[in-house]
């Protein structure tokens, strides 16, 4: 049998965990129990749960307990920690979620409402494990130390009734207790919560009618509010339309009317965990975006060039025009390290890079794939341009002389580039290895013919 994840049970009553254990079994999740807060540190690190449904009070603790020891390790952080209150125990189900719980399910609880609830808290530690691993792989040339989660600073509340009366009750209920924007708006005029500032959480009304469960549907289809946190309140206690909720995309739910109490705390912790999943997310983009670049002079660097050939290869292939690889190098950077420091060295390397930058402009990409050397690709372009746009590149180096720190004249930088010019039919099969091979030979024959020149070479099919 496959199983979905590891739920940890946690009850100091056998009949409780045995009940659990047979519901989730039957869903394919693996199970593992215990009964005390004493020795849960070394059963967490045995068992590494994917979710942790715990009693509120146990034998020699609280829940809260639990969920204290398993924020203390790591790599169990993002672990979603259930409480289990007496049914109607209002007082118990608002101390959990103020106690942090990720939520809050009432017992006895059916099947349908406790295993959406399982699945719908599953997907997020499963996102927040992918965001992790993600952003822990090495992916460029040196990794930034990982982002502080800052807490969440004022949101925004968007408030989705039935009828207008309806959000300004809410609203007027929330207001002094939320240091967060609240917006009221009718489940009719969705178009003008979607037509403003994306959301931060939204609370929808959903009746007996279950039309608040498309509008679920749209929220979570579209990708501005696709990871707003959102809760949905039923005007009425019914376990089925609230297992649809958590099924739909829905991160809460309250059943049985709106409660300013309950929603506030829904409200912080939802909130708070965007916040850190959005931090996670961004950090992760940040990471990759910075995998195709060059930390010091700022260019692409050679994974980014080696898959941006690939794409100006394919292009020409489809509109049946040529391209132009260009492979530069400085010409004796050896001794400018030598004779003036490494700082100046990568001065000459960064303001290199600016001015090629500024000389290729849209035309095509210039990267840093080496110590000194450069590669540069221009799609859509014939021999006698890309020639043209060579000797650009190589005089707005040497006709310039470098200004560098603690030198009292300029100094003179020259650069050799090789040149190779490729048409459609000549270069369909040919890899972007040969490519960049022929634009070498082009570069060393400038070198050899005394550097400070352009190479040119057609590509050979």
């Amino acid at each position: 049998m496959s199983v979905h994840g590891t739920i940890l049970v946690l009850d100091g009553t056998s009949t409780n965990r045995i009940m659990l254990k047979v519901q989730l079994t039957a869903a394919w999740y693996h199970v593992v129990q215990g009964e005390k807060v004493q020795g849960l540190a070394g059963l967490l690190r045995r068992a590494r749960p994917d979710l942790v449904l715990t009693a509120q009070t146990l034998p020699d603790g609280t829940a809260a307990d639990v969920k204290k020891l398993v924020m203390a390790d790591p790599e169990l952080a993002d672990v979603p920690v259930v409480a289990i209150a007496p049914q109607n125990d209002k007082a118990a189900r608002l101390q959990a979620l103020s106690d942090g719980l990720d939520d809050v399910l009432a017992h006895p609880f059916k099947d349908t409402l406790l295993l959406a609830r399982v699945r719908s808290l599953m997907r997020v530690r499963a996102e927040s494990q992918d965001l992790r691993l993600g952003g822990s792989q090495p992916i460029g040339f040196a990794e930034p130390a990982p982002a502080l989660i800052t807490p969440p600073k004022s949101g925004h509340v968007a408030l989705l009734t039935q009828t207008s009366s309806i959000g300004a009750k809410w609203r007027n209920a929330l207001a002094n207790r939320l240091k967060h924007r609240l917006t009221a708006h009718t489940s009719s005029n969705l178009q003008c919560l979607l037509s403003g500032p994306t959301p931060d959480a939204i609370l929808i009304e959903i009746g007996a009618d279950r039309s608040g469960l498309s509008v679920l549907n749209d929220l979570k289809s579209r990708g501005a509010t696709r990871h707003t946190a959102v809760i949905g309140i039923l005007t009425q206690n019914d376990p089925g339309i609230a297992a649809e909720i958590l099924d739909r995309g829905g991160d809460a739910v309250c059943m049985n009317r709106f409660c300013a109490d309950e929603t506030v705390l829904r409200l912080e912790n939802l909130i708070a965990r965007k916040t850190r999943l959005d931090q996670m997310r961004a950090s992760l983009r940040r990471g990759i975006a910075e995998s195709w670049v060059d930390p010091l002079t700022g260019l692409h660097n050679r994974r980014y060039a080696m898959h941006a050939i690939d794409r100006i290869v394919a292009q020409s292939n489809q509109t049946q025009r040529g391209f132009a690889v260009m492979l530069a190098d400085l010409d004796h950077f050896k001794s400018i390290n030598d004779r003036f420091g490494h700082v100046c060295g990568d001065r000459v390397l960064t303001e290199t890079a600016a001015r090629m930058q500024r000389a290729i402009g849209a035309a095509g990409f210039v990267a840093r794939i080496g110590g000194e050397e450069f590669m540069i690709g221009v799609p859509d372009t014939t021999q006698d341009n890309a020639l043209k746009l060579a000797r650009t590149l190589c005089d707005c180096i040497c006709k310039t002389p470098f200004k560098l720190p603690g030198t009292f004249a300029p100094v003179p930088v020259t650069i050799s580039i090789g040149v190779i010019s490729a048409q459609p039919a000549r270069s369909s099969g040919a890899p972007v290895e040969t490519l960049i091979q022929s634009a070498d030979t082009a570069l060393y024959a400038a070198k050899r013919a005394g550097r400070n020149q352009v190479s040119f070479r057609q590509c050979a099919a």
